[in-house]
């Protein structure tokens, strides 16, 4: 607040001279105009030969106007008709010809004399008959000495009275500010004083009314933090939970081999059987760790703005040929259908161009991973599993589809299976229930439409006779990317199963 009022007052002293140079001007300049009119009643023209000239004659009583005063010198000049010398100072400048006006105009101008400054007032005298640009001129001219004297009085008068003003008003500005901020200071020290785990929304009411848009703001702020971390905390607490089960089996494996073994007893068939469950628990752990990695990967925001094109097609013929020796030992046909096989439906890596989204390629590629897994290990022996590819024929999105063959998922329960480590009912599938939550959050990430359906696939001859297994309803999740306008690719239509 101080930094502008010292900046506003020399622009005041500015302004106050500029309007003070004015208001000097104008009665000085009323009787420069007066003595121009008195001088250009004396300026007769006549033509006693033929021939048209002008004479002036300065009568005794009007010499005194234009006497010297204590302060000013006053000088005058006529011209004749033709810019002739009729009277007064010949020095005096004559005007410049883009400033000649109409006659009986009169008109003001600053210029110097002797080395003096003036303020001159001439006129060109209206003479009837004469063409305007032959006529008289007449020109007054006095020194500034009395206008400087008064506006450096207008300027005493209205700056003198600014000092005292100015320390009052900031003294005024100084005390209304800090009685204003003392609220603030109050609010500051409450926060400052709260602790840590402390979250609770700061009263409105001991805030003061200017600030409580800022209060309401930090509350949402708070309470946004407050879900947060509760969420965190309910995500370690059932990361721990879902730990501690494989490490258990990992412990309780690993005593038996060894109480077996202090027993005396060597039969390799039960060593053999601890050996591949401390395997399947491990096998479990890492899974959980990995899904948890994942999901940190998939939150990390730096990390997803590190976007840039990606072949969907590609991402999911890898996803597809990595998941093949799972399906067969499953007995379950994996396929794969869109860009990205040759003639014979064997899987190849997908042309250049045609259908690429904008992400970030590992979190896709993460994506499309846990869709298929997912659908494996819910998809009975016998049962399909189809990853799918849609190009838009406007080229709008691209569709990704991954529909399998197993028991489905309720419709009670399709919002709910996207929530970490929560697993269908009634299921007896070994998983972390990680793989949907970070389906959603790359979704989420990557603005993608997610839908969940039930697939409704027809039975597939002999598949499920062989494996003996019913053949549920499914369940088909649907993603709806926006598509990156690229080079279009040409799919040959074939399927593999």
């Amino acid at each position: 607040m101080l930094a502008p009022l010292l900046v506003l007052w020399p622009m005041s002293v500015v302004l106050t001279w500029l309007v003070a140079q004015g208001i000097a001007n104008q009665p000085y300049d009323r009787e420069l105009a007066d003595m121009v009119r008195v001088l250009s009643k004396q300026v007769v023209v006549s033509s006693p030969q033929g021939y048209a000239a002008a004479t002036f004659e300065l009568p005794a009583g009007a010499s005194e106007i234009l006497r010297a005063d204590e302060a000013d010198d006053v000088y005058y000049q006529v011209l004749g008709l033709r810019g002739e010398y009729l009277s007064g100072d010949s020095t005096l400048a004559v005007p410049a010809e883009e400033d000649r006006v109409p006659p009986g105009e009169l008109r003001y101008r600053d210029d110097t004399i002797h080395d003096e400054n003036v303020r001159v007032a001439y006129m060109w005298v209206d003479v009837p008959g004469r063409p305007a640009d032959a006529a008289p001129l007449v020109q007054v001219a006095e020194t500034l000495g009395k206008r400087s004297r008064l506006a450096t009085e207008i300027i005493k008068g209205v700056i003198l009275p600014q000092f005292v003003i100015l320390p009052l008003a900031v003294l005024l500005v100084w005390l209304a500010l800090a009685r204003g901020i003392a609220p603030l200071n109050e609010l500051q020290q409450r926060i400052r004083k709260r602790d840590s785990s402390d979250l609770s929304p700061i009263d409105e009411r001991e805030a003061p009314e200017e600030v409580s848009p800022l209060v309401r703001a930090i509350n949402d702020l708070l309470a946004r933090l407050d879900r947060s971390i509760s969420s965190q905390k309910h995500f370690l607490t059932d990361a721990a939970h879902q730990l501690k089960t494989p490490l258990a089996g990992l412990r309780m494996q690993a005593e038996l081999a060894q109480r077996d073994i202090d027993a005396g007893k060597n039969d390799p068939a039960d060593i053999k059987r601890s050996l591949q469950q401390i395997a399947l628990s491990s096998q479990r752990a890492a899974h959980t760790v990995n899904q948890l990695l994942s999901m940190a990967r998939a939150d990390d925001k730096e990390q997803a703005l590190n976007l840039g094109p990606v072949d969907l097609a590609e991402l999911a013929v890898e996803t597809v040929r990595d998941f093949v020796p799972r399906a067969l030992e499953k007995r379950i046909d994996l396929g794969y259908e869109g860009p990205g096989r040759d003639v014979e439906g064997s899987l190849e890596a997908p042309a250049t161009g045609g259908l690429k989204v904008r992400g970030h390629r590992v979190l896709l590629g993460e994506l499309i991973r846990n869709l298929v897994d997912n659908a494996l290990r819910y998809t009975p022996s016998g049962g399909t599993v189809t990853v799918r590819v849609i190009d838009d024929p406007f080229g709008q999105v691209v569709v990704l589809q991954v529909e399998d063959s197993g028991p489905g998922i309720p419709p009670a329960e399709r919002d709910q299976v996207f929530q970490p480590f929560y697993r269908v009912l009634g299921t007896q599938v070994d998983g972390s229930g990680l793989g949907l939550a970070i389906v959603r959050q790359i979704a989420a990430q990557h603005g993608a439409e997610l839908l969940l359906e039930d697939a409704n696939l027809r039975h597939r001859s002999g598949l499920n006779d062989q494996a003996g297994a019913p053949f549920g309803p499914g369940v088909r999740f649907t993603l709806r990317f926006k598509a990156m306008h690229d080079q279009p690719i040409e799919a040959d239509g074939a399927v593999l199963h």
